[in-house]
């Protein structure tokens, strides 16, 4: 089993510390499991509704109830893609985790659709974390772009 199999999703959600999940986990609390093709046309593989992972997973955090939703879902990729994408557009969002009833084999651990939103950036592939995020500045607004990683000595000048 190669390493990305392997890997977990990282929930984040306020100062909480992170939960982690398996692929799997996340689709056995989502409950249904569908063929994403019923939601993305011509797109193959199994998916679950994110929205109802996401109900499962308040429960049991031991959300209040009466808590406000987030406002924007952040996803974080394992090539160091970002997408914030706006709770609203969420409605119909299938998360792909297996193809032929296997582990992804490329774009995994999991993938994002998100076959109604307004945004430019409708899939992300090879997500490594969600964060859960409320920013009532932003609402509605979404964004998408590699994030700036660099070390010190890339920036450092270099005399010949």
């Amino acid at each position: 089993m190669t390493q990305q199999h392997q890997q977990r999703i990282a929930v984040h959600e306020g100062d909480r510390a992170p939960v982690l999940f398996s692929p799997e986990e996340m689709a056995a609390s989502a409950g249904i499991v569908f063929p994403l093709a019923e939601r993305v046309s011509g797109a193959a593989g199994d998916a679950f509704d994110f929205g109802a992972w996401f109900a499962r997973f308040r429960e049991r955090e031991g959300a209040d109830p009466g808590e406000p939703l987030p406002t924007h879902l952040k996803l974080e990729a394992a090539d160091a893609f970002e997408a914030v994408i706006p709770w609203e557009q969420l409605t119909d969002a299938a998360v792909q985790f297996a193809l032929d009833g296997a582990p992804l084999p490329k774009n995994g651990p999991i993938r994002l659709f998100v076959p109604n939103g307004s945004s430019e950036c409708l899939n992300v592939k090879s997500i490594v974390a969600f964060r859960l995020l409320r920013d009532e500045a932003r609402r509605g607004e979404a964004s998408y772009g590699f994030k700036r990683t660099f070390s010190a000595d890339d920036i450092r000048i270099k005399k010949p």
